[in-house]
């Protein structure tokens, strides 16, 4: 049972709590143990208060998560005036990426979301001012962000990104059972894993790569449309 001091302590807590200061907690209990600690009632601990007063200022679990995602798209600055749309556009999304990269955990969360915050969409009308103002017409704007799909936030699905980590003699008894059937895989896999060659995945190297690769190409189709 409560005692009078430690009900008023919570009182207070209560009454200075934002939702701001909610998502800023549960942003930083992701950051720190993983997205899987976070619970109402884990967040409630963090911040000194029964877990039902939470509902003051997130509706629901859902909306928590809603929230934090936003916290972290928040992170990223707009955009500085004065630059070419390419170079403007990359840099923005490389600004979303820096702020996923601090929390890893948002893109896995992000991709359960079912609506933008107002920070994303902030985002999204940075980006499409970019296009619209590089000289895209309205259509090929609207294709350009179905194109860039989840690489407008900073993130997208890797290929084999579950893929384990091999020692050199495994890799090489992969090699070597690969070749017959599967040369072109046995041959990726190789040079991917030996010392010198591809080095494995860099992937701020393989998105930077991809991004540059979309942003010639629509700068191409821009120029013939």
């Amino acid at each position: 049972m409560k005692t009078h001091s430690s009900a008023r302590i919570d009182q207070g807590r209560r009454a200075t709590l934002t939702r701001q200061r909610v998502l800023e907690a549960a942003v930083a209990l992701a950051d720190r143990e993983g997205i899987e600690a976070v619970s109402m009632r884990r967040l409630g601990q963090e911040l000194g208060i029964e877990a039902m007063s939470l509902y003051t200022h997130v509706r629901s679990k859902e909306d928590l998560l809603d929230g934090m995602v936003d916290a972290v798209m928040a992170e990223a600055p707009a955009r500085s005036a004065g630059e070419g749309w390419k170079t403007a556009l990359r840099a923005v999304i490389l600004q979303a990426r820096a702020a996923l990269l601090r929390h890893p955990w948002a893109p896995g969360i992000i991709e359960t979301r079912a609506s933008p915050g107002p920070a994303t969409m902030a985002h999204y009308d940075r980006v499409m001012g970019i296009l619209r103002g590089g000289g895209f017409s309205l259509e090929m704007t609207h294709h350009a962000l179905h194109l860039l799909g989840s690489r407008l936030l900073g993130f997208t699905r890797e290929l084999f990104d579950d893929s384990p980590t091999l020692t050199a003699e495994q890799a090489a008894a992969l090699v070597e059972q690969l070749a017959p059937t599967m040369p072109h895989v046995a041959e990726m896999a190789a040079a991917a894993t030996h010392e010198g060659g591809l080095g494995g995945c860099d992937t701020d190297l393989e998105f930077v790569f991809s991004l540059d690769v979309i942003l010639d190409g629509l700068e191409r189709l821009r120029d013939a449309g």
